[in-house]
């Protein structure tokens, strides 16, 4: 190796995966009784990498004077942020990119309003032209991988079953609009309420159920919703998928559970590698929900676990750290 091509690495090893792009809103569309669409700007922007599908991000909410401490832009940002004192120390939150236009220096993001219950729903819900964040996400100069994405079904999938609550609808949307239609799709979409069914663009092929709540607690539609799907795409003649039923080994078969307790550990397992072939499960999500179709899919209906990815984006009665 010459001494500068080892130069070369050096310089891209010092590129972070991730870095703070400073923003403003540009605009704010309420899209529901329970969702907002909030458009960024900013030149920093034009060097926001649009990785697509479920790519999360963290958006770093200004004080309650609006300023946000600078944190860099190496990778130890968080470090730096977990080292302020608290009256430095802005709100973080996790979100995905709904939508990203480099070439515009806009991205959308799709917000969850739950009234004034927490920093990222109360700045949503009061949201207005000119307000500024960071944005942490993957940095276009960077140019090897910068993870965030848990979406990766194999290619020899017969069927994508997508099923997640109201925080997950944006990943999932986002997901689905990006699908061929050459494989069959079923999103299952638990929302608060009937009016916050958002009108998405999928191709034949990808069907799409909301499951509003109407005031029922979380889970009380979708786990239900999510083995009624199953049990259609595991019978003989598989009626969803329409063609032969999906595998699955049984109840017993697949590998087993190690239980997960949910207020004290993330519950969030990806599988790296799958069979290829049969029903690839994405669930997102409460954790105590996500954590019961988990146990259906892999203990009970014997789906391969490589083939189940599982994801508690949040847990009930408890606040996000960061």
């Amino acid at each position: 190796m010459t001494a500068g091509s080892e130069q070369t690495l050096e310089r891209a090893a010092e590129v972070p995966a991730y870095r703070g792009h400073r923003a403003e809103v540009v605009r704010a569309v309420r899209l529901s009784p329970n969702f907002v669409r909030v458009t960024f700007g900013g030149e920093d922007l034009a060097g926001f990498a649009d990785k697509g599908f479920d790519q999360r991000i963290k958006v770093i909410l200004p004080l309650p004077d609006g300023s946000i401490t600078p944190l860099g832009d190496g990778d130890d940002w968080y470090q730096r942020w977990r080292a302020l004192p608290d009256e430095l120390r802005n709100p973080i939150r996790t979100y995905t990119a709904r939508a990203v236009r480099p070439e515009l220096r806009e991205l959308d993001i799709d917000f969850v309003l739950h009234g004034e219950v927490g920093p990222a729903s109360r700045w949503a819900t009061r949201v207005a032209p000119g307000d500024r964040v960071v944005v942490v996400g993957p940095n276009a100069a960077h140019s090897g991988p910068v993870g965030g994405q848990e979406w990766a079904p194999p290619a020899g999938a017969s069927h994508l079953l997508l099923a997640g609550d109201e925080t997950a609808v944006p990943a999932i949307a986002a997901i689905v609009e990006s699908l061929s239609g050459s494989v069959r799709a079923t999103a299952l979409l638990e929302v608060p309420e009937a009016a916050d069914a958002l009108p998405l663009d999928v191709r034949p092929g990808v069907e799409v159920v909301w499951l509003p709540r109407e005031g029922a607690r979380h889970g009380d539609l979708l786990i239900p919703a999510v083995r009624d799907t199953l049990s259609a795409l595991t019978a003989p003649g598989g009626a969803l998928a329409g063609g032969p039923a999906v595998p699955a080994a049984g109840p017993g078969a697949a590998n087993p559970l190690e239980d997960v307790d949910v207020d004290e550990e993330i519950l969030w397992e990806v599988p790296q590698a799958s069979k290829g072939d049969g029903l690839y499960a994405w669930l997102a999500g409460e954790a105590g929900v996500v954590k019961l179709l988990r146990r259906h899919l892999v203990q009970e209906s014997g789906i391969d676990r490589s083939s189940v990815a599982f994801m508690g984006y949040w847990r009930l009665g408890r606040s996000e750290s960061a």
